[in-house]
């Protein structure tokens, strides 16, 4: 099996439980280390204590909304890349979540091959970035 994210911590926070199988069992497919939790205040949690290097986190959420997440999760220093993913389109909650630091966002429902094409885009950027850096 083709691994594409091989080695990469990734957390998705969303209050459906269907949901949250389905983007892992994906995520897991690829070869990602994959945690799972269904609100806000868990989704900060589990960012302090996994260290992901990718967030799938939704806007609606018991809680903690995922804007107060995304910007307690951006407050701070290495952050992990954060790919919101909402049923609400408008344009405004967009903005908002880029003003705060999001890396993508996202409109339910996303196929999942989207959704992994989506974070290995983010993460090679990151990647690039990185060893820019570094010369």
């Amino acid at each position: 099996m083709d691994e594409r994210l091989g080695g990469v911590k990734i957390v998705i926070v969303d209050d459906d439980p269907d949901v949250r199988a389905s983007m892992a069992a994906a995520f897991q497919a690829e070869g990602a280390d994959v945690v799972t939790v269904g609100d806000g205040n868990a989704g900060v949690r589990a960012n302090r204590e996994h260290q992901p290097d990718l967030m799938v986190l939704d806007m609606m959420l018991p809680g903690r909304s995922g804007f107060l997440a995304l910007e307690k999760i951006k407050g701070q220093a290495d952050s992990p890349l954060v790919l919101m993913v909402t049923a609400n389109e408008g344009k405004r909650h967009q903005a908002y979540a880029e003003s705060l630091g999001v890396d993508a966002y996202m409109v339910k429902p996303v196929p999942l091959t989207v959704l992994i094409e989506q974070a290995q885009t983010l993460l090679r950027q990151r990647r690039e970035e990185d060893a820019a850096a570094e010369t």
